[in-house]
């Protein structure tokens, strides 16, 4: 299993466009992605209103994970960038 920690720096949170590029990237990707909150709440990233839901805000720290595979740290990466970009 790949996991992937992130703190949301994006300034207005996880709002419709970043949830749509983190759906996309997921489904991108051959194996399931999912997204963890601090409060233990789990959702699959192929869902964009699971996603939504969640009303993630910068700061919030979540957790990605994904089967291990050729391409797991690629992805995670690429979702990391959505969740934290750099300035």
């Amino acid at each position: 299993m790949s996991v992937r920690r992130v703190v949301v720096s994006a300034h207005n949170g996880v709002h419709a466009r970043p949830v749509a590029e983190l759906v996309r990237l997921a489904q991108s990707h051959g194996s399931p992605v999912t997204l963890r909150t601090s409060d233990d709440t789990t959702v699959d990233l192929s869902s964009v209103l699971a996603v939504m839901d969640l009303a993630i805000a910068p700061g919030d720290a979540v957790v990605l994970e994904t089967a291990e595979s050729e391409t797991s740290e690629a992805v995670l990466d690429q979702l990391a960038e959505v969740l934290a970009p750099r300035e």
